[in-house]
């Protein structure tokens, strides 16, 4: 899987400005290297992730605030781990732990 690693609050907040202009679409996914649910999801999701939507990876861990900054901007309560797709600047889709769908991520 080719991720794109999201690793400050601009690089968060020029991607989803740009979405907001130009219409596109991208997805999140919210790892934490500490949490054994989240390592099953990521390799899951790794595995079915067939689309050409930019993924952007984030360690919580490591990056905190920039995780906060997503659940704010996005409304989506912060969960570990958790995809959230958004297209137009808004969320098109979210979900967490066991119910993250890379199909559904990747759907329009």
């Amino acid at each position: 899987m080719n991720w794109r690693k999201l690793t400050s609050v601009s690089e968060f907040d020029d991607i989803l400005m740009q979405s907001s202009i130009t219409g596109s679409a991208f997805v999140l996914f919210k790892h934490s290297s500490r949490c054994m649910v989240s390592t099953m999801a990521l390799r899951g999701f790794e595995s079915e992730y067939k689309s050409d939507l930019p993924a952007y990876f984030i360690d919580l861990i490591k990056y905190r605030e920039l995780s906060n900054r997503v659940a704010e901007v996005t409304q989506v309560m912060h969960q570990s781990p958790q995809v959230i797709t958004i297209k137009n600047g808004g969320v098109v889709y979210s979900d967490s732990h066991y119910h993250i769908s890379a199909a559904k991520a990747s759907i329009l």
